[in-house]
């Protein structure tokens, strides 16, 4: 990726510093032919002589370092536009005739490649500052600001800004291409293992999860947990906005498989979260998850909670309706409100179970569901009947927005 990022800034800066070179080696060449057909004008005539010899060879000596950014340093540009200043103050000196009249200093146009290195090395900022003081340079060297002095200013001083302007935008491209270029890399290598792993890590865990349901006993136990490794593999492959982690605990004399989120840098931002992201986790081989096609999107605390109350939900299952029971998640989106719906097989509860737990002291089902829905303006909806299981239904709303569709199962995971 370093080697492709180095191709990407060569094609865009590189021919801007291909051009100073040539500018720099052109308006050499026309301050010396101005000082040539000229020179019987000037008092002090070798004092522009040694001048424009330094120029010269400081011009062609220094070619290399405007051949990149990395050559092109700091000192190098302190030093460069120096020689510039020095160039517009002894203007006076070699001409004494300068000051009364308006004329072309000794480095003419060269002292403008100076301030260019300045823009395409830092930017506009940089550009500001080398041509301001190139500006105070000339009024300083005609005494008094002339109209063809403040027009020769304003004109470095807009064509260097706007130059340097230009150098950022192409820079902040570049770094977005870039990026780019690194997610389609990650992106391809992400499909390369998942095939690889396609064909190796998930068919191992699918054929023990099915012989270990078929077999029973605690081989089906195993196999569950199987099952749940694969829904975490696939999930970790496709690249979803959560990471998930599975503890297995011993329990009783059986096995206990608590999910635990990471949260990514993604849910850190304040952004909204998709919901569906957050309960892919919660679908293994016995929790079937159907959602809708597209986001369901909500503020990153009514997410987190509407998740955490499936959780409980879910939770409420394993620990009550049995080792066999199922579990199916329905995530609908009605643009007003988004409803979750988690249902199972079990046996259900009996009636007053509930009232009877909340006066024990066990308050799972009251603040784990019902207390994060009432936080977040929602409700919790609990139905069961005795031996056809227990179904809850969770509500939040979110701000109103354009009607949609009500969808429902789009996809199952």
């Amino acid at each position: 990726m370093a080697r492709r990022e180095r191709v990407v800034r060569m094609s865009v800066e590189q021919p801007l510093w291909r051009a100073l070179t040539a500018y720099r080696v052109l308006t050499m060449i026309y301050a010396v032919l101005l000082f040539a057909f000229g020179h019987g004008r000037y008092e002090r005539p070798w004092v522009a002589v040694g001048f424009l010899a330094v120029m010269c060879v400081w011009t062609l000596a220094t070619l290399p370092k405007v051949a990149s950014a990395v050559s092109c340093t700091r000192r190098f540009l302190v030093a460069d536009l120096t020689l510039a200043l020095a160039g517009i103050l002894l203007t006076p000196l070699a001409d004494e005739q300068a000051q009364s009249m308006d004329g072309t200093t000794l480095p003419s146009i060269w002292t403008a490649g100076a301030v260019l290195a300045y823009a395409i090395k830092g930017g506009w900022r940089w550009a500001g500052f080398a041509s301001s003081l190139v500006a105070v340079a000339n009024i300083i060297e005609r005494g008094h600001p002339s109209r063809d002095t403040l027009h020769n200013v304003l004109l470095v001083w807009v064509a260097s800004i706007a130059i340097g302007y230009v150098v950022e935008v192409a820079r902040a491209s570049e770094r977005t291409l870039a990026r780019a270029l690194e997610i389609e890399a990650a992106t391809r290598e992400r499909e390369r293992l998942a095939r690889d792993i396609h064909d190796s890590v998930l068919q191992v865990l699918a054929m023990v999860q099915r012989r270990g349901t078929a077999l029973g006993g605690e081989a089906a136990e195993l196999g569950r947990m199987a099952g749940e490794q694969e829904v975490a593999l696939r999930t970790l492959v496709a690249g979803g906005l959560t990471r998930t982690s599975y503890v297995s605990e011993d329990e009783s004399e059986g096995a206990v498989v608590r999910v635990v989120e990471e949260p990514d840098d993604e849910l850190r931002s304040g952004a909204d979260l998709d919901l569906r992201a957050l309960l892919v986790p919660r679908a293994g081989s016995r929790v079937t998850l159907s959602d809708p096609g597209t986001p369901v999107l909500l503020p990153p605390p009514a997410a987190r909670e509407l998740a955490a109350a499936v959780g409980a939900a879910l939770d409420n299952v394993r620990v009550h309706a049995g080792d066999g029971a199922r579990a199916w998640i329905l995530v609908e989106d009605w643009g007003d409100e988004v409803i979750v719906t988690v249902r199972d097989d079990g046996p259900g509860i009996p009636e007053g179970r509930l009232a009877q737990a909340e006066g024990e002291g066990r308050m799972g089902v009251a603040l784990s569901i019902r207390g994060r829905l009432r936080d977040l303006g929602g409700s919790a909806e609990l139905i069961s009947v005795p031996g056809q299981g227990t179904e809850v239904e969770l509500k939040v709303p979110r701000a109103p927005r354009a009607p949609r569709e009500r969808r429902g199962k789009a996809g199952t995971k």
